[in-house]
């Protein structure tokens, strides 16, 4: 458990998590929040508001087995009851390190689904740019 309140702060320090409603909310609208967290002695309020904000797409709303206090002191603030993880390597991570694949089975699924994605597409960029420098043009260049 310390090691997902760990990874909260990694996230903090990366600029990789958005902090509070006002910030999760709009994360969530542009569609850049991956994974909503809710603290555990968050009000209904603020779990229904959660749960709208990510309604109608594929961003993912949890409720954690933290406290909003435990939050809080992970990313240096005193209190913490809303969360957004805009990495979904970063939040796969956060779930995986809830230890509880039982609980999380599917949200643990679409995050994979969707790092695995874009770590494929960092490659493909990554190789088309390592082939613009080199001058490569696919076959034509090898039948010379």
């Amino acid at each position: 458990m310390d090691k997902a309140l760990n990874y909260l702060a990694l996230a903090r320090k990366a600029g990789r998590i958005e902090l509070g409603e006002e910030p999760v909310g709009a994360a969530a609208r542009a569609q850049k929040a991956r994974l909503v967290i809710v603290a555990s002695d968050a009000t209904d309020h603020t779990l229904r508001r959660a749960k709208s904000f990510v309604a109608a797409s594929e961003q993912i709303c949890l409720s954690v087995p933290f406290t909003k206090d435990q939050l809080g002191q992970a990313v240096g603030r005193t209190a913490l009851a809303l969360a957004a993880f805009t990495d979904p390597a970063l939040a796969l991570a956060f779930v995986k390190a809830l230890g509880q694949p039982d609980r999380y089975k599917t949200e643990l699924e679409s995050l994979e689904k969707r790092t695995t994605r874009i770590q494929k597409r960092q490659q493909e960029a990554k190789a088309h740019e390592r082939n613009k420098r080199m001058g490569y043009r696919g076959k034509a260049k090898k039948d010379k």
